[in-house]
């Protein structure tokens, strides 16, 4: 076993996703040490890859700056070798809480759909995702897309408005299913590959902003009588359809009861999933031990309350986020908007959020926050097809902890990439450094190595 390569991120250094010497990370200590122990021959999961959300917030911030500067920015996603190589984008139909107010593609009662209109989409969104796709078209790569809905029109719903929840009425069902597919032809034609959608965001959240009620079974319904069909029909067989799209506290009574439905195997192909209920990776790894051959997609999470300009707080919770959920199956992983301005929005009802990037409309100026280079660690170096392998970390002490204890204040995952190559991931939160020893089966590194304070590594091993 050899480490080959090391890159770093740590709180007050200019280190951010730094190439690193491993020798210069070598500790000769004989106080307390964790191990970190990878079992090669125990695989799990294949990774899909990593994305973000193009919102018309975020393409609508990024709208301030210069084509050039533009082209840029999406390219420290999906760019060259220096971004953080996304392979996936999310985005919406109609309208979401990160958008500039509501609006429908259909917003008037039109039951043909012959009114079906891209122009809101267009100015913004589609503007956003021809510029990501140009990112990964110059590299001869394909980038997925994940479509999800927050709201019908209002003319669809039982309380005639797009926001505080209400639900589709019945007689729509199969107008609605024909709006999606609608909405893909016409993403299909602005160079877009549908891989995903789910059938609602925040499906048992009645909001101040974009939403709509969905039951497990009515989701399941939708997905096996009137989607999935009409998908399958229409050329989008390989469009594999997800329901929940919500937080993790009710995934597994909500997916399991989905699953219930007749021919549900057939036409859900997984979960979708949001963070902000809080941990709670034991429902994902219940949903991945039940159901192997079901896709598991973490598609959105954020940092709440407005924008966090140079916090790092934010960069660590993504840290344990990503490293969680891997560990309990999740294939793909999204974040939430690429881009917001400097107050975390606009967001039409005031929901401001934080971003990995803030763009300053009035200067043109940008920050890349602590949370792009945490993601980075795992989206540059766990490669498309990449197979997660089982490890186990034995825990020291650590005076530093308010218990002495290392509880998941430090955490760690590993792939073995196409490639060969093992990445490993790890995140130590304390406010002093870690020591540690990898350990390969039978092979160990010689070398004790440091994670300091607050920092990230990525470890590249061969064996």
């Amino acid at each position: 076993m050899e480490i080959s390569e090391l890159f770093e991120t740590a709180k007050n250094t200019e280190n951010k996703i730094a190439s690193i010497n491993p020798n210069e990370r070598i500790k000769e200590t004989k106080g307390p040490c964790a191990t970190i122990n990878i079992h090669p021959q125990k695989t799990a999961q294949t990774i899909k890859g990593f994305g973000g959300a193009a919102t018309e917030s975020a393409g609508y911030v990024l709208s301030f700056l210069n084509e050039q500067k533009q082209q840029e920015l999406a390219n420290l996603y999906y760019g060259n070798k220096n971004s953080n190589k996304y392979s996936f984008v999310r985005t919406h139909m109609n309208s979401c809480d990160f958008s500039l107010g509501n609006w429908a593609c259909v917003p008037q009662k039109d039951e043909t759909l012959e009114s079906f209109s891209m122009e809101r989409t267009d100015k913004y969104i589609t503007a956003l995702l021809r510029k990501i796709y140009r990112g990964l078209t110059e590299q001869g790569k394909n980038c997925g897309t994940m479509v999800s809905t927050w709201s019908p029109p209002a003319w669809m719903k039982d309380n005639n408005n797009m926001n505080y929840g209400g639900h589709l009425l019945p007689e729509y069902r199969e107008v609605w299913a024909k709006h999606f597919l609608k909405f893909f032809d016409e993403l299909k034609k602005r160079g877009a590959q549908i891989d995903y959608v789910s059938i609602q965001n925040e499906p048992a959240a009645t909001q101040t902003w974009d939403s709509c009620l969905w039951t497990a079974e009515k989701e399941g319904e939708f997905a096996t009588v009137h989607l999935g069909p009409l998908l399958e029909k229409n050329g989008y067989s390989k469009t594999k359809i997800l329901v929940w799209d919500h937080n993790r506290d009710f995934a597994w009574e909500r997916f399991s009861a989905s699953m219930k439905t007749k021919n549900a195997d057939k036409y859900i192909a997984g979960i979708a999933y949001h963070w902000y209920s809080g941990d709670q990776f034991e429902n994902i790894k219940k949903i991945a031990e039940y159901f192997p051959s079901k896709e598991i997609v973490f598609s959105e999470g954020c940092i709440e309350g407005g924008a966090r300009n140079g916090k790092w707080f934010t960069g660590e919770r993504y840290a344990h986020n990503i490293i969680n959920d891997l560990n309990s199956g999740c294939s793909l992983w999204f974040d939430w908007n690429l881009f917001l301005d400097i107050e975390g929005g606009p967001n039409h009802v005031g929901n401001n959020c934080d971003a990995p990037i803030l763009i300053n409309t009035k200067t043109g100026e940008y920050t890349v926050q602590s949370s792009y280079y945490y993601i980075g660690h795992f989206s540059r170096f766990i490669k498309p097809g990449a197979i997660r392998i089982e490890n186990s970390l034995l825990p020291c002490a650590v005076p530093s902890a308010s218990d002495g204890q290392m509880g998941n204040t430090v955490e760690c995952t590993t792939f073995k990439n196409p490639d060969g190559k093992i990445a490993l991931v790890i995140c130590n939160r304390n406010e002093e450094g870690v020591s540690y020893k990898i350990k390969c089966d039978s092979q160990q590194s010689n070398a004790t190595l440091l994670c300091p304070s607050h920092a990230i590594q990525t470890i590249l091993i061969d064996i």
